[in-house]
This record gives C-alpha cells, structure tokens and sequence, in this order.
C-alpha cells in the first residue's frame, strides 16, 4: 500500500475524542483528529520486552501519513470505538507485528499522559496516550511490512542512560515522552 492510499484507509477509521482526563467526548474521523490544530483524542503505546530487558522498537512505514520512517515503540495505535486500550493492543500487536497473546506476559497499564506534537506541515498527534508494556517469552515475530519497516532489540538501560544517541535515529515524541516519564518514574 503506498502513501495516498494509507491515508484514504484512514479517512474511513473514527477515533474517540476525550478532554484531558481521558473521558470520552465523541467519535470523530481519524484523518480529522490530525489535521489542522487536531482533537484531542485516545490513544495507546505499548513496550514489549524480552527477558534480557531489551525494547523491542519497531520503525514506521514510510507509507505512514505521520512520522513514516520513524522508530516508535513495539506498537502504537488508537482503541476503536469501544473498545479498551487492552483490546486495542492486542489486536495491534497480531495485525503489525503477527504477536499472538500466548507470546508474552503480563500486560500491563503503566502510564498516561496528554501531548502535542506536529509533523512537518502534514498533521498533528494530540493525544491522551496510555503506555502499556509486556514482556516477550517468545520473541518470533511476522512483521506486517504496511505497517513495519524494520524491528530493533535495544538495551533499555543504555537508552536511560544514553537517550542523546537513540533520538539522531528518529524516535516518534510519544516514545520519548514515554520513556522520559518512564527513566523518571514519572507515572498516571
């Protein structure tokens, strides 16, 4: 799927649109809530790592209408319409990357919080993002190449310690913030 046609798929995808303390305010079109000055919307990150602790990155497709070629974290996406940011992970983490639930444990909530960031002149991310992370027993993964450009184990330590080499790859800001709060314990 290339480009123009990535973004006509998501102008046919609704996302639910919160205020700041994440409560639902309506449904709106996905290509709407990130365009213009955006609206504030509901939306998830999800770490998966494996039993060493590394972070496992995933690169966005370049086909992506925000931030394509950018390294996010194993899955970012946003919850359907009831749907609960537990669901929506799952099935991102099957459809992106072929993860079946049965490879990993203890999927967690650990964080949420409220950002703006604009792309270039092409969108805006204003999200209320709930980070959830996991960790990976079995580590195979199908990546789905609409999705995902190419996977990454990282040491997750050194990203803590050395975040100034991680971000000259491109990391998308709800990574960094992610892992900001994250490397200072700053929690929802």
């Amino acid at each position: 799927m290339n480009r123009e046609e990535n973004e006509v798929q998501e102008t046919k995808q609704n996302v639910v649109a919160v205020d700041s303390n994440d409560v639902e305010q309506q449904i709106v079109g996905r290509l709407e809530a990130h365009t213009g000055e955006g609206i504030r919307h509901r939306a998830f990150t999800c770490l998966l790592f494996d039993e060493k602790r590394r972070l496992m990155l995933a690169q966005r497709s370049p086909s992506k209408m925000l931030w394509g070629g950018y390294w996010d974290g194993t899955v970012a996406s946003h919850p359907k319409p009831n749907e609960s940011q537990m669901e929506a992970t799952k099935n991102r983490l099957e459809v992106e990357l072929g993860i079946k639930p049965s490879q990993y444990g203890n999927l967690t909530m650990t964080d949420k919080f409220e950002y703006k960031s604009y792309y270039m002149n092409e969108g805006v991310e204003w999200e209320v993002c709930t980070v959830l992370e996991a960790t990976l027993i079995d580590t195979k993964v199908n990546p789905d190449p609409e999705e995902i450009a190419g996977i990454l184990w990282v040491d997750y330590g050194d990203m803590q310690l050395n975040p100034g080499h991680y971000r000259q790859m491109g990391l998308c800001p709800w990574l960094e913030i992610a892992m900001y709060r994250d490397f200072h314990k700053i929690g929802a």
